[in-house]
């Protein structure tokens, strides 16, 4: 029998709801029996989603709103993250490590790179003005392979 499964959450765009997504799409995700590591790496990418829709998309602008799809198929996650807010002008240049657009902050510029690192699949589609949508997928290794 296939697992199949699929959730939708939006939230306000403020910076407390960052670990609120980030732990209901872990709890999610447990449903896959994904080991720490795949957890972790999951958690991290939604975190960087999150506050990257938070800090670059909207301009931590609360009255906006970040929604969050997940689907699980077979062994695999899927995930969206997306906005509406400012969009990505140079999408290119915003991919690349060490970037930031708002080097004020003292951020790391590493976010791509990670979510990057941490998927199997990850798509970026952004319009400047309409927002941004982060698309990712990962393969959850099953810990009972060894057995089967």
């Amino acid at each position: 029998m296939s697992k199949q499964n699929r959730m939708k959450l939006q939230f306000a765009s403020v910076s407390e709801n960052e670990a609120f997504a980030r732990v209901t799409v872990a709890a999610f995700a447990s449903q896959l029996d994904p080991t720490v590591d795949e957890l972790t790496d999951i958690k991290t990418v939604v975190s960087e989603a999150v506050t990257n829709s938070i800090i670059h998309g909207y301009d931590s602008n609360p009255a906006c709103t970040i929604t969050i799809e997940a689907k699980i198929e077979e062994n695999c996650i899927y995930l969206s993250i997306e906005d509406e807010g400012g969009g990505i002008e140079d999408l290119d240049l915003a991919r690349q490590p060490l970037y930031t657009s708002k080097p004020e902050l003292e951020r790391s510029g590493m976010g791509f790179t990670i979510m990057e690192n941490f998927m199997d699949q990850i798509e970026v589609a952004s319009d400047v003005g309409k927002g941004t949508r982060i698309s990712m997928m990962k393969r959850i290794q099953s810990k009972h392979a060894l057995y089967n």
